[in-house]
């Protein structure tokens, strides 16, 4: 008897253009960017330092390459066992995130095909991470190869 394994991702066929999702939430405690920071050595004032007094932003900042790497997390169980490569992307941060701020990701899929050999398919999405207040704060658009059925 097969059983059918519960949680896995998106297979090739399962996605046409216009698909579209959303993730479950995540809030970035202060421990994350500490862990962010010491982990990638991203270790710029603006991340490392407390004092606002003198800065624009209000808040502790932080990398846009930890909202990417939270992003694609939120997104893991839409490719788990099903994704096969993450191709290239695209990456444009849009505003602010700080340390308190809770994300999601919206998705929709905006390119599908077959590969050459056609035992696979190259999927494209637009994924914009969303914060509380429903602004966008960082867009990219992946282009990853997955599994088909």
């Amino acid at each position: 008897m097969t059983l059918t394994v519960v949680g896995r991702g998106f297979c090739f066929e399962d996605l046409k253009v216009g698909f579209r999702f959303r993730t479950h939430r995540r809030t970035i405690a202060e421990a994350d960017l500490a862990a962010f920071v010491n982990m990638t050595w991203l270790t710029e004032e603006l991340f490392t330092v407390e004092d606002d007094a003198a800065r624009a932003i209000k808040g502790r900042a932080v990398p846009g390459a930890l909202v990417y790497s939270f992003a694609e997390g939120l997104l893991l169980p839409t490719m788990q066992d099903t994704g096969l490569a993450f191709l290239n992307a695209t990456l444009d941060v849009k505003g602010p995130t700080l340390v308190g701020d809770t994300i999601h990701v919206e998705s929709e899929v905006t390119e599908h095909r077959l590969t050459s050999k056609g035992d696979r398919g190259l999927v494209r999405f637009a994924n914009k991470v969303i914060n509380q207040r429903g602004e966008s704060v960082l867009e990219y658009n992946p282009l990853r190869l997955l599994k088909r059925k």
